[in-house]
């Protein structure tokens, strides 16, 4: 195992300037990979781009960040979070609960079926386990690195959304199908992260900042409101005190823009005193 619990003695941005990214994985000969398995493969391009070492950056620091109190240092994603360990301590950092499963495993056997019990909790915790995964507990034993990426991202994705992961990072990856006539492959492309205007955060609602941020403007701002609306609906003899109760009915709400647009709805296609709900939506 290449991480190892022991007192941190560097920050995070330091640790990962004496890390490398783990080297390439060549493509397996015919009889390593079982007929009619498939597998992905990263070529030495893809390990190579840039955002996609900018990604592994990003989320090794965040988790040696998270770790640090706990001495643990993470040094590969690759290498280092097949076994359950590192992800263990991060799901118990990121979500404060406890998880009944031994802290050292040692042997493959338990090393497997630990992993197994953390990614069955991981999974609960980001409410993924009815939805199509892009990881897996084969995947992630035999460390493959796409998967890891997948898992840390939709975890930092949950627990820590404002983490600046490096938007629309693509890598080309190779399939590799082992079939009677022997190994086929096919290139595609594999979509880590989002693109910047998935990722843009919705127009924030004015009133909802007011609320949050000034609370004690928000009667300043009804009354101007109050005032508004009143110099719009005094050409009809109407005024208004209360937002709150005489524009429920929607009545107000219908004259008011009639003011404002110009137009005039008719007496006979709305309620003017509706008595029920249904009255008020018609």
């Amino acid at each position: 195992m290449a991480a190892r619990a022991g007192k941190a003695e560097m920050e995070p941005e330091s640790l990962y300037n004496l890390l490398q990214l783990p080297k390439a994985v060549g493509r397996p000969a015919e009889e390593e990979l079982p007929q009619g398995e498939k597998k992905k493969y990263l070529p030495p391009t893809s390990r190579g781009d840039p955002k996609f070492g900018e990604l592994q950056k990003v989320l090794m620091e965040w988790i040696n960040a998270k770790l640090l109190p706990e001495h643990i240092v993470v040094r590969s994603l690759e290498e280092d979070i097949f076994d359950g360990l590192i992800l263990h301590h991060l799901f118990q950092m990121l979500t404060g609960l406890r998880l009944d499963v031994e802290e050292m495993a040692l042997t493959v056997p338990n090393q497997r079926r630990k992993l197994e019990a953390v990614l069955e909790a991981v999974n609960r915790s980001l409410r993924a386990e009815d939805q199509p995964l892009k990881w897996s507990v084969d995947a992630i034993f035999n460390k493959d690195l796409l998967a890891t990426l997948h898992l840390l991202v939709a975890l930092a994705k949950r627990f820590q959304p404002d983490l600046p992961l490096p938007t629309n990072v693509q890598v080309e990856v190779i399939t590799m199908e082992s079939t009677k006539s022997g190994l086929k492959s096919e290139k595609s492309m594999e979509q880590l992260t989002e693109c910047s205007t998935d990722k843009d955060p919705a127009t924030k609602d004015v009133f909802d900042e007011l609320f949050k941020l000034a609370p004690e403007k928000v009667n300043a701002v009804k009354e101007a409101i109050v005032n508004f609306v009143n110099q719009k609906l005094d050409r009809l003899g109407l005024s208004v005190q209360n937002l709150d109760t005489q524009f429920a009915d929607g009545v107000l709400l219908l004259l008011l823009i009639g003011q404002l647009e110009g137009f005039f709805l008719h007496l006979k296609e709305f309620y003017l005193t509706p008595t029920s709900p249904a009255e008020m939506v018609k």
